[in-house]
């Protein structure tokens, strides 16, 4: 059970109540985030979202009077029509001023509207994503820091204080300096009482009785200067900042840009990279990208050049595979680096490239790569003839020939941008490879 503080503003409680909100209602806006990809561009991902709940699905718990019992009384400001004991009518049906439209259904629901930011919009959108294999055995250092235990100090503050090993310590030096136990010093003392208590006492005991109360001077003197617990004694929990091991990785973009892709088959694979784009950034803080882009030749750029520049010309894919093998050589090697594929083309290609893209990819690429993921980008109104892989392009064909060899190898085809996040979804599944 929750109770939710419905007071106006009280400190700290906003961020809190948020968070609980988000996990009761989780799957209502995930539905929500995926409902909203429709209606808008991947590109505007990045901005957070406003989802609609049905109120029905979100409703919490309230404090409210019985509807039936108790004693109450009501004071109605504005009566001039009844006294108590009169029985008021129903309303008119149809009456008021609700101010809604006319519907031809039968029922409604009313629609709760929350503001998701980027971040809890991002963590919604990937929640069952993630990319495969991302650990490998050499790590490297980041600037990430984590406080860790680094033995024991003699200085600190009281909450690190480590009982156990200042104790320790406290009874190390009591035995070293020979400290009486106040048990012994407490017993000497009733004895001492005990023989001052009777009055015929000889010459011998009398002497005793000197000796141990010289004895006891002796015994509570060194009590008294040999304290318990000495500063000496305090150890505190020491801790120092360690950087945090992270894997490495980074991911290739390869896309063809040729005059064969259509700017909506380009707006298609720049929608699938986008998204791949986001996903890493949400996920992995330490993930190098590669963007490479190809016509006939094929050139490394930046993001921005990427996504946006034009270009036209023929199309000989291996170019791309080509300039990613020679980036993995100059800057990423393989036994340091977890390095990953996803490669976007309409499936055209120069005749004779499509089996050097197939040695390529076999003896080259995948030894390489972790994973590796192809798309197909096919024009929506050629979907009822392409769907049917008797119809697919060459280089389909070429890599779904080899796809059996490869574990970490996977292919989809996209005809429409409400096929772009079920393609993302089903390439980046946790657990993809297990299943």
């Amino acid at each position: 059970m929750h109770i939710v503080d419905r007071r106006l503003n009280p400190k700290g409680k906003s961020h809190a109540n948020r968070q609980r909100f988000v996990r009761v209602a989780r799957s209502e806006i995930k539905e929500a985030v995926e409902r909203s990809l429709q209606k808008r561009g991947i590109s505007d991902v990045a901005s957070g979202e406003k989802v609609a709940i049905p109120t029905k699905r979100i409703n919490e718990p309230r404090f409210r009077h019985a509807p039936s019992g108790g004693k109450r009384e009501y004071v109605l400001p504005g009566n001039k029509e009844f006294v108590q004991g009169d029985t008021l009518p129903r309303p008119q049906q149809g009456g008021g001023d609700g101010g809604s439209e006319a519907s031809d259904s039968g029922e409604s629901e009313d629609a709760f509207q929350f503001v998701l930011n980027r971040d809890e919009f991002l963590d919604i959108l990937f929640d069952d994503l993630e990319l495969p294999d991302l650990e490998k055995t050499k790590l490297k250092e980041t600037l990430s820091f984590k406080h860790t235990r680094a033995g024991f100090t003699t200085t600190g503050t009281p909450s690190a204080l480590n009982i156990v090993r200042t104790m320790r310590h406290s009874l190390a030096r009591r035995i070293t300096m020979h400290r009486p136990k106040r048990a012994e010093v407490e017993q000497l003392a009733r004895e001492i009482a005990a023989l001052e208590a009777r009055k015929d006492l000889d010459t011998d005991e009398k002497e005793r009785l000197a000796e141990m109360k010289a004895r006891h001077a002796r015994l509570e003197r060194k009590l008294k200067a040999t304290p318990y617990v000495d500063p000496v004694d305090l150890r505190f929990n020491r801790f120092e900042p360690t950087p945090q091991p992270s894997a490495q990785a980074v991911m290739f973009c390869l896309m063809d840009v040729s005059g064969s892709m259509s700017e909506y088959m380009k707006d298609l694979a720049k929608r699938f990279f986008l998204l791949l784009h986001l996903f890493l950034k949400s996920k992995y803080e330490h993930v190098d990208i590669v963007f490479i882009r190809h016509t006939s030749e094929a050139k490394e750029v930046d993001e921005d050049t990427f996504f946006h520049s034009r270009e036209s010309g023929g199309t000989v894919v291996s170019t791309a595979l080509k300039e990613m093998e020679r980036v993995v050589e100059e800057r990423y090697p393989p036994e340091d680096w977890n390095i990953y594929a996803a490669q976007a083309s309409d499936g055209d290609n120069f005749s004779s490239d499509t089996e050097t893209c197939g040695d390529l990819i076999a003896n080259v690429i995948m030894p390489l790569c972790q994973y590796f993921a192809y798309i197909e980008v096919l024009d929506e109104r050629e979907a009822p003839i392409l769907r049917s892989e008797s119809n697919a392009s060459e280089l389909w064909r070429c890599y779904k020939r080899m796809a059996p060899d490869f574990g970490n190898f996977a292919m989809k085809r996209v005809f429409g941008r409400g096929d772009i996040f079920p393609v993302f979804h089903e390439l980046f599944a946790k657990g993809r490879k297990a299943a």
